[in-house]
């Protein structure tokens, strides 16, 4: 079977590559695919008005002071992700609208590819394990919706691929502990900050960790107090320089977050059989989407990895203060809880779905890999270290199962749903508002 040898073989050459490399080896095969296929999708509803942002920021920069006034969501979204695509457009010299498009999907993309690069390394660093990275970069690249979203979405997938950046840039900070590692950690919250306002629960999630260095010997407060004021101060910084609206009046960021929490938006929803406005739709509708949604293995894995980290915690709290894994695990859990609770408690307007809160998918697939590390953990203790490399092979293998939608649904990707989903039901007859 010469075709199965040569397969073992890139295996095996595989393993004995440093992890990055393969990482980013296995991004590229990802981007070859991705700029194969990119042609197939379409042009989103408000892909033009994401466009028109960065060209009125644009504007605003050259200095025509006016240009920022005429629409709420102009003057409040962050341009951090569009002015650089418009940048593009412009050196390329593309005037033509599929040429246009079709570079702002590609570029959409390769973040989208930077995001999956970095969850693997972020894995890698977090288990010293190198199927367990993989599991982390495939998870993240491999969910149906989100891969479609990855080429027309140039504002949700952004968010999500800056969040698992920027995780991992957090994980880099405590790993080397330098005012530098912590000022690009906090450029980081800044950019994603701009992309979404939510990104800024990060700000006291880092600011709390950090806190809890200083019961640690050797007890340095100068130093953590030093990198803790680097932090918030490059990532105030960035999101000042990256949000135009923010140059004339700094204090406007109440502003921005009034108004994007409510979002004015009009359009009427479909969710279980009724018409709904908005701010009429229940408090379990985003957990609901993200439910018929998502892989169910990753729903799973994912659930495992919460109730082992909140078990880790209780059984043994002072591991909170010694034990990195677990202190990041406790990140994830804030950064997939926080946001739903600030939805709730703000009674924010989503709609379109989850697309609004597309980045709870990073910390989600993390917690899917913490869910699998729990039960090779638990297979190592009973049957010894092959069983442990079994189950990682297992689930990285079970992405398969992934895959065979997803290139059934091609290009229609985000069309996806899982078996939670009732299809028994008729269809309700089309209507009309």
């Amino acid at each position: 079977m010469p075709g199965a040898a040569r397969a073992g073989n890139i295996i095996r050459l595989a393993a004995r590559l440093p992890w990055p490399a393969t990482a980013l080896g296995i991004c590229v095969l990802f981007a070859v695919v991705g700029a194969a296929v990119v042609d197939d999708y379409g042009v989103s509803w408000d892909e033009f008005t994401q466009r028109s942002i960065a060209v009125a920021s644009a504007r605003y920069i050259a200095g025509d002071e006016n240009a920022l006034l005429p629409v709420a969501q102009v003057r409040y979204h962050g341009v951090a992700f569009e002015l650089p695509l418009l940048w593009v457009e412009y050196a390329l010299g593309l005037d033509d609208l599929r040429g246009r498009s079709l570079t702002r999907h590609l570029l959409t993309h390769f973040f989208y590819l930077a995001g999956g690069f970095c969850a693997g390394l972020l894995a890698w660093r977090l288990f010293g394990s190198k199927w367990l990275a993989l599991l982390a970069l495939l998870l993240f690249l491999l969910h149906p919706r989100l891969y479609a979203h990855s080429f027309f979405n140039s504002k949700d997938l952004p968010t999500l691929s800056m969040l698992m950046i920027v995780l991992y840039l957090t994980h880099r900070a405590w790993r080397k502990d330098t005012v530098a590692a912590f000022l690009w950690c906090g450029i980081g919250v800044g950019l994603l900050m701009n992309l979404r306002l939510v990104g800024a629960m990060l700000i006291p999630a880092v600011l709390a960790l950090r806190a809890l260095d200083l019961a640690l010997p050797p007890r340095r407060p100068v130093h953590i107090m030093l990198t803790g004021g680097a932090f918030l101060l490059a990532g105030a910084v960035t999101l000042y320089g990256t949000l135009p609206y923010l140059w004339a009046n700094p204090l406007a960021l109440t502003d921005a977050l009034a108004t994007m929490s409510q979002f004015p938006h009009h359009s009427h929803q479909l969710f279980q059989g009724q018409l709904l406005l908005p701010q009429e739709l229940p408090a379990h509708y985003l957990p609901t989407w993200m439910g018929i949604t998502t892989p169910p293995g990753t729903l799973l894995l994912s659930a495992i990895g919460a109730v082992g980290v909140c078990y880790w915690a209780l059984r043994r709290p002072g591991d909170i203060l010694r034990n990195r894994r677990l202190r990041f695990g406790g990140l994830l859990l804030g950064c997939l809880a926080g946001p739903i609770l600030a939805v709730a408690a703000l009674d924010a307007n989503i709609y379109d779905g989850w697309r609004h809160m597309y980045l709870l998918y990073a910390p989600l697939c993390l917690l899917a890999v913490f869910g699998v590390w729990w039960i090779a953990g638990w297979a190592m203790a009973r049957w010894g270290r092959r069983a442990r490399l079994a189950v990682c092979a297992a689930a990285a293998l079970g992405l398969g199962g992934i895959i065979v939608p997803m290139a059934q649904l091609h290009p229609h990707q985000e069309l996806y749903f899982n078996f939670l989903v009732d299809r028994n039901t008729p269809e309700l007859p089309a209507y009309s508002i």
